[in-house]
């Protein structure tokens, strides 16, 4: 067995296994039993909305299916195509929002608390939050001190994937720091595969990549000064992470250099790393690379594909940076506060984890429901960095800053890849964050 494969998180896949399946099922009955109000709700309506389609889609629904088979209640799912603020935003103005939205940004829900959009939740299930949650995600879900948002997917947005055969023929094994990734990297071009596949032309992908490298570079107290504006896009910490990017991110390293990568999707910049022939050595992103691996590619995790932690830069403290997707109610009924209930219970996030592609940050889902070594080292990462979890900088900002594609922070890293010019992006993202912010 070769050294890479040894460095691996795991060795091969694991498929979910029956003491898995029966605690979901198991956990999932006494839910039932437990529902003293379930026959009061029978019959009642809702509408349930998030940016989820696909796969993900899929295996929402599944957890939806397990609410309405407790309570009778119907659930119909909507999504978003267009991304969740514009979806909120063309539904609040038309007096029709969903029942229960799920968010994908602390900004959009400080946004919503603002225009008294959601329902606060502290006396519907204030206990329940603190019984499964960690304080860094009642701080995510509260606004000026109050509970609005139950974090039901959470995402490890600090992993890079890689092909495990590239990196055998290249004759390399995952890096320790920022400098033998870049080895690493010219070691697989060398061996005649490009470095990175970069899905540029979601732009959310080149913010992730910025944050990860910026919380490396300038530390966890640095990216919540920058992350709330109170230091400019202009600080020295941000040029220094821009010319970093700019030796990480090098067109000879990318497939299909800029235009390539401004070109690629999320989902195209997976299938390129684990196509056969392969076009790429690794691509970086979130967990959720895994369910985008098994889902559109013939690769096996643990086999063909495997992921490691986004390496350091020189002594800096290993930290995770990550998102994820928080319930919120926006017209309250009893049958919407049982669906948040459900929601902020482990059996529901139980559900989805055994299928894989999902990482919980509700600390009572058992990591035996998860379906093999790498997604149960995944979740436990996400959950062990408690205070040093960081949310992306990106989802952090004002939505019309960093939440939109096509404007703000994410179409001026497009624009940089392009252009390479390390003061004017800094200079032209401080006067956006400025307008964003206000005074």
């Amino acid at each position: 067995m070769t050294r890479a494969r040894q460095t691996a998180w795991t060795r091969r896949r694991r498929r979910p296994g029956t003491v898995a399946i029966l605690f979901v099922v198991l956990t999932l009955a006494a839910s039932c039993a437990g529902t003293s109000s379930a026959a009061s709700l029978r019959g009642q309506k809702l509408e349930v909305a998030a940016v989820w389609s696909g796969t993900e889609q899929a295996r929402f629904q599944e957890v939806l299916r397990a609410f309405e088979q407790q309570t009778g209640v119907r659930v119909t799912y909507t999504s978003a195509s267009d991304g969740v603020p514009t979806f909120l935003q063309h539904r609040l103005a038309a007096g029709r929002p969903p029942d229960v939205a799920l968010l994908p940004q602390p900004g959009l829900l400080r946004q919503l608390v603002g225009e008294k959009a959601v329902v606060p939740l502290d006396d519907l299930m204030g206990s329940e939050i603190k019984r499964n949650y960690s304080p860094v995600w009642q701080l995510l879900g509260s606004v000026n001190g109050r509970l609005y948002a139950v974090w039901f997917k959470a995402a490890n947005k600090s992993l890079i994937w890689y092909n495990i055969g590239v990196f055998e023929r290249a004759g390399v094994v995952p890096p320790q720091n920022l400098d033998g990734l870049l080895s690493v990297a010219g070691s697989v071009v060398r061996s005649g595969v490009p470095a990175f596949a970069v899905g540029g032309s979601d732009g959310w992908t080149l913010t992730d990549w910025f944050a990860n490298l910026y919380l490396r570079l300038a530390g966890p107290a640095r990216y919540d000064l920058l992350a709330s504006h109170r230091i400019p896009w202009t600080d020295p910490s941000v040029t220094d992470t821009l010319r970093l990017m700019s030796r990480v991110l090098a067109p000879g390293l990318m497939t299909g250099g800029t235009a390539g990568a401004l070109s690629t999707t999320f989902n195209q910049s997976v299938i390129q790393a684990f196509s056969d022939p392969p076009g790429a050595g690794m691509v970086f992103e979130g967990d959720f690379v895994a369910g985008a691996v098994t889902g559109m590619t013939k690769a096996e995790l643990g086999v063909d594909a495997d992921a490691f932690t986004f390496p350091s830069l020189g002594q800096s403290a290993p930290v995770v940076m990550g998102g994820g997707d928080a319930a919120v109610l926006m017209r309250r009924s009893a049958a919407g506060v049982a669906l948040m209930r459900f929601l902020a219970e482990p059996e529901s996030g139980s559900i989805w984890a055994a299928r894989g592609g999902f990482v919980s940050p509700n600390l009572n889902v058992d990591l035996a429901v998860y379906p093999d070594e790498l997604s149960r080292s995944i979740a436990r990462s996400l959950l062990d960095s408690g205070n040093d979890f960081r949310f992306g900088l990106s989802d952090l900002q004002p939505i019309g800053f960093g939440g939109v594609e096509g404007q703000g922070l994410r179409k001026e890293l497009q624009d940089f890849l392009v252009s390479r010019d390390v003061d004017t992006t800094a200079s032209r993202l401080e006067a956006e964050a400025r307008a964003a912010f206000g005074p």
